[in-house]
């Protein structure tokens, strides 16, 4: 598995872990300390995914593009005998 495989996994990840907490913390059965928990993970959640995304943005922002067609540049020329 290559770096951005990797980079693009770790991310879906973190947004999946995500959901599942606001989700948990939206439960009216967890006590108010299990809220604060949960909250204190999605915070440092939320900076790690953050980095993860600038990481994902920036490789996308440097990838080469796809290589430009060279022509010809020899069939174009024009050729004038002087006499």
């Amino acid at each position: 598995m290559n770096e951005p495989d990797i980079l693009s996994r770790k991310i879906r990840e973190l947004k999946d872990w995500q959901s599942v907490a606001w989700r948990r913390i939206a439960d009216p059965l967890i006590t108010t300390i299990e809220r604060r928990e949960i909250r204190y993970h999605l915070k440092e959640s939320d900076g790690e995914l953050r980095r993860y995304l600038a990481m994902m943005s920036e490789r996308l922002r440097f990838r080469p593009g796809p290589p430009e067609e060279v022509g010809d540049s020899l069939a174009q020329l024009e050729f004038r005998l002087l006499g």
